[in-house]
Protein backbone atom coordinates (compact mmCIF):
# COMPACT_ATOMS: atom_id res chain seq x y z
CA UNK A 1 0.00 0.00 0.00
CA UNK A 2 2.88 2.25 0.70
CA UNK A 3 4.20 1.68 -2.52
CA UNK A 4 0.62 2.79 -4.56
CA UNK A 5 0.90 5.26 -2.35
CA UNK A 6 4.02 6.73 -3.31
CA UNK A 7 3.31 6.11 -7.52
CA UNK A 8 0.10 7.27 -6.87
CA UNK A 9 1.38 10.86 -5.35
CA UNK A 10 3.94 10.60 -8.04
CA UNK A 11 1.41 10.45 -11.19
CA UNK A 12 -0.79 13.48 -9.72
CA UNK A 13 2.44 15.77 -8.58
CA UNK A 14 3.77 15.20 -12.12
CA UNK A 15 0.39 15.58 -13.93
CA UNK A 16 -0.22 18.98 -12.33
CA UNK A 17 3.47 19.97 -13.11
CA UNK A 18 3.06 19.08 -16.17
CA UNK A 19 -0.59 20.78 -16.55
CA UNK A 20 0.75 24.08 -15.38
CA UNK A 21 3.26 24.43 -17.76
CA UNK A 22 2.01 23.18 -20.72
CA UNK A 23 0.65 27.02 -21.54
CA UNK A 24 2.48 29.13 -19.71
CA UNK A 25 6.08 27.90 -21.70
CA UNK A 26 4.40 28.32 -25.23
CA UNK A 27 6.52 31.01 -26.62
CA UNK A 28 5.00 34.68 -27.14
CA UNK A 29 4.87 36.11 -30.79
CA UNK A 30 5.34 39.23 -32.43
CA UNK A 31 4.93 39.78 -35.83
CA UNK A 32 6.11 43.19 -37.98
CA UNK A 33 5.18 42.84 -41.70
CA UNK A 34 6.03 46.07 -43.54
CA UNK A 35 3.52 46.89 -45.85
CA UNK A 36 5.27 50.28 -47.96
CA UNK A 37 5.86 53.54 -46.43
CA UNK A 38 5.75 53.69 -42.96
CA UNK A 39 3.22 51.21 -42.66
CA UNK A 40 3.20 47.96 -40.74
CA UNK A 41 0.79 45.17 -40.47
CA UNK A 42 1.44 44.01 -36.25
CA UNK A 43 0.46 41.14 -34.87
CA UNK A 44 0.90 39.96 -31.08
CA UNK A 45 0.37 36.52 -29.75
CA UNK A 46 0.36 36.00 -25.68
CA UNK A 47 0.22 32.33 -24.59
CA UNK A 48 -2.68 31.53 -22.33
CA UNK A 49 -2.35 30.80 -18.86
CA UNK A 50 -5.56 29.31 -16.75
CA UNK A 51 -7.65 31.01 -19.07
CA UNK A 52 -6.30 33.98 -19.34
CA UNK A 53 -3.35 35.77 -21.53
CA UNK A 54 -0.18 35.67 -19.87
CA UNK A 55 1.40 39.33 -17.99
CA UNK A 56 3.05 40.33 -21.12
CA UNK A 57 2.80 43.20 -23.07
CA UNK A 58 4.93 44.28 -26.27
CA UNK A 59 6.25 47.97 -26.73
CA UNK A 60 6.80 49.21 -30.39
CA UNK A 61 9.32 52.10 -30.54
CA UNK A 62 7.65 55.26 -29.13
CA UNK A 63 8.23 57.16 -32.25
CA UNK A 64 5.49 54.64 -33.62
CA UNK A 65 1.36 56.07 -33.64
CA UNK A 66 0.43 53.10 -31.53
CA UNK A 67 3.27 51.16 -29.88
CA UNK A 68 1.13 49.39 -27.84
CA UNK A 69 -1.16 46.39 -29.35
CA UNK A 70 -5.18 46.78 -28.68
CA UNK A 71 -7.18 44.53 -26.65
CA UNK A 72 -6.41 40.90 -27.38
CA UNK A 73 -9.11 38.20 -27.78
CA UNK A 74 -8.66 34.34 -27.86
CA UNK A 75 -8.83 32.29 -30.37
CA UNK A 76 -8.82 28.94 -28.24
CA UNK A 77 -5.10 28.97 -28.03
CA UNK A 78 -3.49 32.17 -27.31
CA UNK A 79 -4.57 35.09 -27.03
CA UNK A 80 -4.13 37.28 -30.50
CA UNK A 81 -4.25 41.26 -31.36
CA UNK A 82 -3.66 42.82 -34.70
CA UNK A 83 -3.42 46.49 -35.97
CA UNK A 84 -1.40 48.50 -38.70
CA UNK A 85 0.79 50.68 -36.95
CA UNK A 86 2.41 53.81 -38.68
CA UNK A 87 6.11 54.84 -37.17
CA UNK A 88 7.73 57.53 -39.38
CA UNK A 89 10.82 57.39 -38.11
CA UNK A 90 10.98 53.08 -39.31
CA UNK A 91 11.89 50.49 -37.27
CA UNK A 92 15.69 50.51 -37.57
CA UNK A 93 17.58 51.76 -35.08
CA UNK A 94 15.08 51.86 -32.58
CA UNK A 95 14.01 49.95 -29.09
CA UNK A 96 10.89 46.83 -29.04
CA UNK A 97 10.36 45.53 -25.60
CA UNK A 98 8.37 43.01 -23.79
CA UNK A 99 6.69 44.60 -21.10
CA UNK A 100 6.74 41.32 -18.55
CA UNK A 101 8.67 39.09 -19.90
CA UNK A 102 11.40 39.45 -17.11
CA UNK A 103 9.00 37.74 -14.64
CA UNK A 104 7.94 34.81 -16.83
CA UNK A 105 9.36 31.76 -17.99
CA UNK A 106 9.05 31.79 -21.61
CA UNK A 107 10.62 33.03 -24.59
CA UNK A 108 8.78 35.67 -27.11
CA UNK A 109 9.60 35.32 -30.75
CA UNK A 110 10.01 38.78 -32.80
CA UNK A 111 9.43 38.85 -37.13
CA UNK A 112 10.36 42.18 -38.22
CA UNK A 113 10.57 43.09 -42.14
CA UNK A 114 12.25 46.49 -43.03
CA UNK A 115 11.20 45.93 -46.24
CA UNK A 116 8.54 44.20 -47.63
CA UNK A 117 9.17 40.45 -47.96
CA UNK A 118 12.29 40.27 -45.88
CA UNK A 119 11.63 39.41 -42.83
CA UNK A 120 14.31 38.65 -39.78
CA UNK A 121 13.77 37.04 -36.78
CA UNK A 122 14.69 37.62 -33.11
CA UNK A 123 14.34 35.39 -29.74
CA UNK A 124 13.69 37.69 -26.68
CA UNK A 125 14.28 35.92 -23.07
CA UNK A 126 13.63 36.39 -19.82
CA UNK A 127 17.26 37.59 -19.39
CA UNK A 128 16.77 39.58 -22.75
CA UNK A 129 13.67 41.14 -23.17
CA UNK A 130 14.35 43.89 -25.40
CA UNK A 131 15.89 44.19 -29.25
CA UNK A 132 17.27 47.48 -30.67
CA UNK A 133 16.52 46.54 -34.24
CA UNK A 134 19.67 46.46 -36.22
CA UNK A 135 19.46 48.33 -39.73
CA UNK A 136 20.95 44.81 -41.27
CA UNK A 137 20.09 41.62 -39.69
CA UNK A 138 22.86 38.29 -40.01
CA UNK A 139 21.39 34.96 -40.48
CA UNK A 140 23.64 34.15 -37.63
CA UNK A 141 21.03 35.96 -35.70
CA UNK A 142 18.07 33.50 -37.39
CA UNK A 143 20.04 30.23 -36.45
CA UNK A 144 20.82 31.23 -32.69
CA UNK A 145 16.89 32.20 -32.01
CA UNK A 146 16.13 28.94 -33.65
CA UNK A 147 18.41 26.91 -31.54
CA UNK A 148 17.35 28.56 -28.85
CA UNK A 149 14.01 27.57 -29.11
CA UNK A 150 14.32 24.05 -30.09
CA UNK A 151 16.27 23.65 -27.30
CA UNK A 152 13.89 24.89 -25.06
CA UNK A 153 11.18 23.20 -26.48
CA UNK A 154 13.03 19.42 -26.02
CA UNK A 155 13.90 20.61 -22.28
CA UNK A 156 10.06 21.49 -21.59
CA UNK A 157 8.11 18.70 -23.22
CA UNK A 158 8.01 16.33 -20.20
CA UNK A 159 6.16 13.75 -22.49
CA UNK A 160 9.62 13.70 -24.98
CA UNK A 161 11.76 13.54 -22.33
CA UNK A 162 10.06 10.79 -20.14
CA UNK A 163 10.04 8.24 -23.32
CA UNK A 164 13.43 8.84 -23.45
CA UNK A 165 14.07 8.42 -20.02
CA UNK A 166 11.70 5.16 -20.28
CA UNK A 167 14.56 4.28 -23.07
CA UNK A 168 17.41 4.65 -20.75
CA UNK A 169 15.70 2.60 -18.00
CA UNK A 170 15.20 -0.24 -20.54
CA UNK A 171 18.43 -0.69 -22.39
CA UNK A 172 21.21 -1.60 -20.24
CA UNK A 173 23.79 -1.94 -22.56
CA UNK A 174 25.77 1.66 -23.51
CA UNK A 175 26.13 -0.05 -27.47
CA UNK A 176 22.04 -0.91 -28.08
CA UNK A 177 21.42 2.24 -25.82
CA UNK A 178 24.19 4.60 -28.48
CA UNK A 179 21.80 2.76 -31.54
CA UNK A 180 19.00 3.57 -29.91
CA UNK A 181 19.11 7.30 -28.81
CA UNK A 182 20.75 7.28 -32.52
CA UNK A 183 17.40 6.00 -34.42
CA UNK A 184 14.96 8.25 -32.40
CA UNK A 185 17.26 11.27 -33.40
CA UNK A 186 17.19 10.21 -37.18
CA UNK A 187 13.54 9.31 -37.20
CA UNK A 188 12.34 12.66 -35.59
CA UNK A 189 14.94 14.93 -37.69
CA UNK A 190 13.06 13.00 -41.12
CA UNK A 191 9.60 13.70 -40.38
CA UNK A 192 10.45 16.91 -38.40
CA UNK A 193 11.75 18.31 -41.73
CA UNK A 194 9.36 16.28 -43.65
CA UNK A 195 6.18 18.02 -41.74
CA UNK A 196 7.58 21.29 -41.58
CA UNK A 197 8.13 21.46 -45.29
CA UNK A 198 4.41 20.80 -45.99
CA UNK A 199 5.42 17.39 -47.55
CA UNK A 200 3.55 15.10 -44.68
CA UNK A 201 1.31 16.53 -42.67
CA UNK A 202 -0.93 15.02 -39.76
CA UNK A 203 -3.21 16.36 -37.32
CA UNK A 204 -1.60 17.94 -34.25
CA UNK A 205 -4.14 16.26 -31.42
CA UNK A 206 -3.96 12.59 -32.47
CA UNK A 207 0.27 12.76 -32.65
CA UNK A 208 -0.05 13.74 -29.29
CA UNK A 209 -2.77 11.52 -28.16
CA UNK A 210 -0.69 8.48 -29.54
CA UNK A 211 3.10 9.57 -28.17
CA UNK A 212 1.38 9.37 -24.80
CA UNK A 213 1.06 5.88 -26.30
CA UNK A 214 4.34 5.49 -27.40
CA UNK A 215 5.84 6.00 -23.31
CA UNK A 216 2.62 3.95 -22.13
CA UNK A 217 4.55 0.95 -24.55
CA UNK A 218 7.93 1.40 -22.77
CA UNK A 219 6.43 1.54 -19.37
CA UNK A 220 4.97 -2.14 -20.09
CA UNK A 221 8.01 -3.09 -21.23
CA UNK A 222 9.86 -1.84 -18.64
CA UNK A 223 7.14 -4.25 -16.01
CA UNK A 224 7.66 -7.02 -18.58
CA UNK A 225 11.31 -7.07 -18.03
CA UNK A 226 10.71 -7.30 -14.53
CA UNK A 227 8.47 -10.56 -14.83
CA UNK A 228 9.71 -12.02 -17.57
CA UNK A 229 12.42 -14.50 -16.08
CA UNK A 230 15.69 -15.60 -18.38
CA UNK A 231 13.87 -18.43 -20.00
CA UNK A 232 11.73 -16.22 -21.88
CA UNK A 233 14.70 -14.71 -23.64
CA UNK A 234 14.94 -11.08 -25.10
CA UNK A 235 11.90 -9.08 -25.56
CA UNK A 236 12.08 -7.36 -29.32
CA UNK A 237 12.41 -3.67 -27.56
CA UNK A 238 15.67 -4.71 -25.69
CA UNK A 239 17.05 -7.25 -28.92
CA UNK A 240 16.29 -4.40 -31.79
CA UNK A 241 15.87 -1.04 -29.44
CA UNK A 242 16.75 1.33 -32.32
CA UNK A 243 13.50 -0.11 -34.49
CA UNK A 244 11.40 0.81 -31.57
CA UNK A 245 13.08 4.08 -31.27
CA UNK A 246 13.29 4.61 -34.58
CA UNK A 247 9.02 3.79 -35.56
CA UNK A 248 8.28 5.86 -32.38
CA UNK A 249 10.84 8.84 -33.04
CA UNK A 250 8.87 9.06 -36.47
CA UNK A 251 5.74 10.09 -34.02
CA UNK A 252 8.01 12.31 -32.00
CA UNK A 253 9.06 13.97 -34.74
CA UNK A 254 5.54 15.32 -35.64
CA UNK A 255 4.83 16.99 -32.00
CA UNK A 256 8.06 18.84 -32.82
CA UNK A 257 6.96 19.75 -36.01
CA UNK A 258 3.41 20.71 -34.23
CA UNK A 259 5.36 23.01 -32.12
CA UNK A 260 7.70 24.55 -34.52
CA UNK A 261 4.46 25.39 -36.67
CA UNK A 262 3.37 27.21 -34.08
CA UNK A 263 6.75 29.93 -34.05
CA UNK A 264 7.04 29.55 -37.74
CA UNK A 265 9.32 30.02 -39.72
CA UNK A 266 11.13 32.93 -41.59
CA UNK A 267 9.87 32.75 -45.20
CA UNK A 268 14.29 33.69 -46.11
CA UNK A 269 15.55 31.28 -43.96
CA UNK A 270 12.99 28.62 -43.71
CA UNK A 271 15.94 25.50 -44.26
CA UNK A 272 18.28 27.14 -41.54
CA UNK A 273 16.08 28.02 -39.33
CA UNK A 274 14.58 23.85 -39.60
CA UNK A 275 18.34 22.84 -39.17
CA UNK A 276 18.58 25.28 -36.32
CA UNK A 277 15.81 24.51 -34.72
CA UNK A 278 16.43 20.57 -34.83
CA UNK A 279 20.00 21.05 -33.86
CA UNK A 280 18.45 22.63 -30.72
CA UNK A 281 16.23 19.78 -30.17
CA UNK A 282 19.21 17.73 -30.22
CA UNK A 283 21.39 19.98 -27.81
CA UNK A 284 18.71 19.73 -25.42
CA UNK A 285 17.88 15.69 -26.14
CA UNK A 286 21.99 15.11 -25.53
CA UNK A 287 22.15 17.28 -22.13
CA UNK A 288 19.17 15.47 -20.81
CA UNK A 289 20.63 11.56 -21.40
CA UNK A 290 24.09 13.24 -20.34
CA UNK A 291 22.64 14.96 -17.11
CA UNK A 292 20.57 11.14 -16.16
CA UNK A 293 23.65 9.39 -16.71
CA UNK A 294 26.09 11.30 -14.96
CA UNK A 295 23.93 11.28 -12.07
CA UNK A 296 23.37 7.36 -12.23
CA UNK A 297 27.33 7.10 -11.97
CA UNK A 298 27.48 9.36 -9.19
CA UNK A 299 24.59 7.43 -7.47
CA UNK A 300 26.53 4.05 -8.44
CA UNK A 301 29.61 5.25 -6.29
CA UNK A 302 27.96 7.63 -3.74
CA UNK A 303 24.80 5.13 -3.38
CA UNK A 304 25.05 2.37 -5.29
CA UNK A 305 21.93 0.25 -2.99
CA UNK A 306 20.09 3.85 -4.03
CA UNK A 307 20.65 3.24 -7.21
CA UNK A 308 19.96 -0.57 -7.73
CA UNK A 309 16.81 0.06 -5.83
CA UNK A 310 15.62 2.47 -9.00
CA UNK A 311 17.33 0.21 -11.67
CA UNK A 312 17.22 -3.44 -11.03
CA UNK A 313 13.82 -5.08 -12.52
CA UNK A 314 13.19 -6.92 -9.13
CA UNK A 315 13.57 -3.92 -6.88
CA UNK A 316 10.36 -1.78 -5.63
CA UNK A 317 11.80 2.08 -6.95
CA UNK A 318 12.33 0.37 -10.04
CA UNK A 319 8.82 -1.07 -10.06
CA UNK A 320 7.34 2.23 -8.89
CA UNK A 321 9.30 4.13 -11.43
CA UNK A 322 7.34 1.65 -13.99
CA UNK A 323 4.12 1.89 -12.91
CA UNK A 324 4.18 5.49 -12.71
CA UNK A 325 5.26 5.76 -15.90
CA UNK A 326 2.23 4.31 -17.16
CA UNK A 327 -0.15 6.05 -15.21
CA UNK A 328 1.33 9.29 -16.22
CA UNK A 329 1.38 8.30 -19.50
CA UNK A 330 -1.97 6.90 -19.32
CA UNK A 331 -3.59 10.05 -17.47
CA UNK A 332 -1.74 11.99 -20.74
CA UNK A 333 -3.54 9.59 -22.98
CA UNK A 334 -6.97 10.20 -22.06
CA UNK A 335 -6.82 13.88 -21.20
CA UNK A 336 -5.71 14.35 -25.25
CA UNK A 337 -8.08 12.64 -26.20
CA UNK A 338 -10.97 14.53 -24.33
CA UNK A 339 -9.14 18.09 -25.70
CA UNK A 340 -9.93 16.74 -29.81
Amino acid sequence: MKLFAAVLWFITAMAGAHEAKAHALQPGYLELQALGGDAWRAVWRVPDVKGRAMAIQAQLPNSCAQPLPPATRFDGAAWLAAWVVNCPSGLAGHEIIIKGLARTNTDVLVRYELTPGEGRTKRLTPDNPSMLVPAKSSQWSVFLGYLGLGTNHILEGFDHLLFVFALLLLITNKWRLLGAVTAFTVAHSLTLAASTLGWLVISGPPVEAIIALTIMFLAVELLQRRGRGRRHGLRLSERHPWLVAFAFGLLHGFGFAGALAEIGLPPGDVPLALLAFNLGVEAGQLAFVGAVLAAGFLLSRAMPLVLAAFTKPANPGYISLAYATGGLSAYWFIERLASF
